[in-house]
């Protein structure tokens, strides 16, 4: 598979991550093809700063070296990093734009599904805005921004609302699973101040759905 470079300089890279590929190796024999270990066997000195889901399409950042990759990881713990995406979820928004805020903590009986726990959860918010609806699919096409990093955010909060993403094999139900081939959740933009230069950085990849 031909990787799709959309930023490389001394620094840093962007590559656009396919849905169904591993962002990291696994356990097993099975998951040790991944983005990463294809990045590096190309660029050696690149090192991984964040993740996405297997079933998430869109940007991943590599750092270029251990120095930009400290830089650039507390960039992403800091929340100086903004992530947005792309998802199509299933039926009509009640509005153009609203904020989910819900604590989400992990279901342990069930791992590595995520849940809404008032009690046990960490905070959690997501931002999004209505960009377009699908007639055909009866879906609305949102523009997402988590201002936090919890793990399937973003599939877990749009679930609690009552509008599971589309071709979520983990949380949405076997028909709206049937609707899409794929998760259509897409990392569509990062923005940053470049770890070497300082000058803001706006890395965008168009979604594929």
């Amino acid at each position: 598979m031909t990787l799709t470079v959309i930023h490389e300089d001394e620094a840093l890279l962007a590559i656009d991550k396919p849905a169904g590929m591993l962002a990291v190796s696994g356990r097993g024999e099975d998951k040790q093809d991944c983005l990463a270990t294809r990045v590096q066997s190309r660029w050696p000195d690149a090192r991984v700063v964040h993740r996405l889901d297997m079933a998430t399409s869109g940007l991943m950042l590599f750092a270029r070296g251990a120095e930009w990759q400290r830089r650039l990881s507390q960039d992403f713990a800091t929340r100086r990093i903004e992530k947005h995406y792309v998802a199509m979820v299933d039926g009509r928004m009640p509005c153009a734009q609203g904020c989910i805020e819900l604590p989400l903590a992990a279901d342990w009986p069930r791992r590595p599904l995520q849940k809404v726990d008032a009690a046990q959860g960490k905070p959690s918010r997501t931002d999004w805005q209505v960009i377009g609806f699908d007639e055909r699919l009866q879906a609305s096409r949102l523009a997402l921004r988590p201002l936090t990093g919890r793990t399937h955010q973003l599939r877990v909060h749009l679930l609690a609302i009552g509008h599971p993403i589309l071709g979520d094999a983990l949380y949405a139900p076997p028909e709206l699973q049937a609707r899409a081939p794929r998760l259509l959740l897409h990392a569509s933009e990062l923005r940053l101040t470049h770890p070497m230069s300082g000058k803001a950085l706006q890395l965008r990849c168009v979604p594929p759905f």
